[in-house]
């Protein structure tokens, strides 16, 4: 087939309702939720997902091969991914997963190599969730927003953000949801976007409200906002390295800031002093001078974010990785790293009680699915106040973006209670079609990146990655539909997964949901346990808040261990 022939598609639909295509609703739900992805791809003509950079498979023809595949493929056959391409089916059998991949991993990758190997068609970047197909759209990103924001309220602010600022910048696909979670929170945002169509469609869309014309207008905008305690959400258009160095020379001082820049990708980033277009013309021609200028951009970002913190401002990095990309750039990572990342400083107490971005997408389209579950958890969970305080917000302020989906932080022994009651729903046809379950890469147990989701763990097991690996095993030891093991987010550093597990009613799903969703969460209980986290510990020893279900341990780490006798020269 020559590319020529090749069937570029600008947008994507994904099937609804109770036509299956496959031969088996295992297949049918995991063509859906790759379809979905390419329902709320930024960039769907390049099969980019979200992220600038983020690809749902490598090529067009991967892309053709892997849907024909799926339609295909027997119930007791495995489709192998490598890095967005379907490279072989085996016979398996049937409990095994339908799909399995392996995207992104380079030894000893950074980003010139890295973009050398795509121009040859040999990998591609799968972010978190684009590879794995299990994007839902803004709404995956916005709990994980509400929730950092919460526990930085509940530290910070006496637990209320009414009358507080959010100084942000980014409204890509993955940032748009900042200013949507800080109104959840009634609190006033404002955010910086580099490109200035993008502000109209989000301001279309319902991410912001209102459009400053600088700086000053913003900050004009928000503080009245905040002394009349009204939520807002503002845009402004500039270049964040630019206003954050104009905001210390005005002496604003805004509550909260962090920013969703493409500084994982410092070809990606859009440096001072150039538009997009003039960026994305200087990496057609000169890919280096780009990224020169994107480093030195990003090292002013990130002295410009450590003074604003050291005159009060509660700052944090949103894993866009900027502090690594700062230290390859040159700066000292003791200088890089005064600026917090908002996993160890604030979320990994709830990866304790293996808790995370777990979510739950609907097959068959319809939404009176997604308002019985959403019922469903608000039901089982009633003394869970991250449930009882996310679920109603959820149903009655988020879009609908794709098939109907819903992420809510569920922990360790809920997720397995509530898939299998999920399943019933199926079962009985109280819901129309299967639900897929699935959770972003940031899990509990299922990533190992020791600048941002592992920094600081107590053992000094920052940089082990033998987690995320087990995590893969035991969840394709656990039956799951579909399992990922992947390595980037940034460049060189980090190894996580995705996992996909399908309720379709069957007395089989009962099985595979019973151990997968134990696996899943629960080596994050354990990774965490064994590192020396108390709460973890008591959780894997079925005393934690949200279970009494136990994991069996039989050895707990300890600094000190018998190694046998030394030799001579030891």
């Amino acid at each position: 087939m020559s590319p020529s022939s090749v069937a570029v598609l600008r947008q994507v639909k994904a099937t609804r309702g109770s036509t299956l295509r496959c031969k088996g609703w295992r297949q049918e739900s995991i063509l859906r939720m790759l379809e979905n992805n390419m329902e709320n791809a930024e960039r769907p003509e390049n099969l980019i997902i979200y992220g600038g950079i983020g690809k749902a498979a490598r090529n067009w023809e991967s892309y053709h091969a892997i849907v024909d595949t799926l339609k295909n493929l027997e119930n007791d056959e495995t489709l192998a991914v490598q890095a967005g391409m379907p490279v072989a089916v085996f016979k398996t059998h049937r409990l095994a997963p339908r799909v399995v991949m392996a995207n992104t991993n380079v030894i000893n990758a950074d980003w010139p190599s890295f973009y050398k190997l795509v121009e040859r068609n040999l990998t591609t970047f799968s972010s978190y969730t684009a590879g794995p197909w299990q994007y839902i759209g803004s709404q995956g990103v916005v709990e994980g927003t509400f929730e950092t924001l919460g526990l930085i309220a509940d530290e910070h602010f006496a637990g209320d953000l009414a009358g507080r600022i959010f100084f942000t910048a980014g409204l890509g696909g993955m940032g748009r949801s900042q200013p949507f979670a800080m109104t959840l929170h009634g609190g006033v945002t404002v955010c910086v976007e580099v490109r200035a169509d993008r502000i109209d469609q989000r301001i279309a869309a319902g991410y912001a409200e209102v459009r400053a014309e600088n700086l000053r207008q913003a900050i004009t905008l928000a503080e009245k906002a905040k002394a009349q305690r009204r939520p807002l959400a503002i845009a402004v258009h500039g270049n964040m390295c630019d206003v954050l160095e104009e905001t210390l020379e005005l002496g604003w001082k805004p509550d909260i800031i962090t920013e969703m820049c493409p500084c994982h990708d410092p070809y990606a980033l859009v440096p001072s002093g150039l538009s997009p277009e003039e960026a994305a013309a200087l990496r057609d021609r000169d890919g280096d001078a780009l990224l020169a200028r994107s480093r030195a951009t990003m090292m002013r970002m990130l002295r410009a974010l450590n003074k604003l913190r050291d005159a009060g401002c509660v700052v944090f990095e949103y894993g866009t990785f900027i502090r690594k990309e700062c230290v390859d750039a040159g700066m000292s990572r003791e200088e890089a790293f005064q600026l917090p990342g908002c996993i160890a400083r604030y979320v990994r107490p709830m990866f304790l009680e293996g808790r995370g971005p777990f979510r739950w997408t609907c097959i068959s389209g319809d939404r009176a699915d997604q308002s019985r579950l959403d019922d469903l958890a608000l039901e089982m969970f009633p003394d869970d106040p991250i449930v009882q305080r996310w679920i109603p917000r959820a149903r009655t302020k988020l879009p609908v973006e794709g098939l109907p989906a819903r992420i809510c932080f569920l922990g360790f022994g809920q997720r397995k209670k509530f898939g299998l009651a999920t399943n019933a729903l199926v079962r009985d046809r109280t819901l129309k079609g299967p639900v897929a379950f699935s959770r972003d890469n940031l899990d509990c147990g299922s990533i190992a990146n020791p600048a941002f989701e592992t920094e600081g763990m107590i053992d000094g097991s920052d940089a082990i990655s033998d987690w995320p690996y087990l995590n893969a095993l035991l969840n394709t030891a656990g039956m799951a539909d579909l399992v990922a093991i992947q390595a980037n987010g940034t460049m060189g550093v980090s190894v996580h997964t995705g996992v996909t597990m399908i309720a379709d009613g069957s007395e089989e799903a009962d099985l595979r949901l019973d151990a997968c969703l134990t696996t899943d969460s629960g080596i994050g209980v354990v990774r965490h346990a064994q590192a020396g986290y108390a709460m973890a510990r008591k959780v894997a020893e079925g005393h934690g808040p949200l279970t009494d279900e136990l994991i069996q341990i039989p050895l707990w780490w300890s600094a000190d261990a018998t190694f046998g006798p030394k030799q001579r020269g030891d």
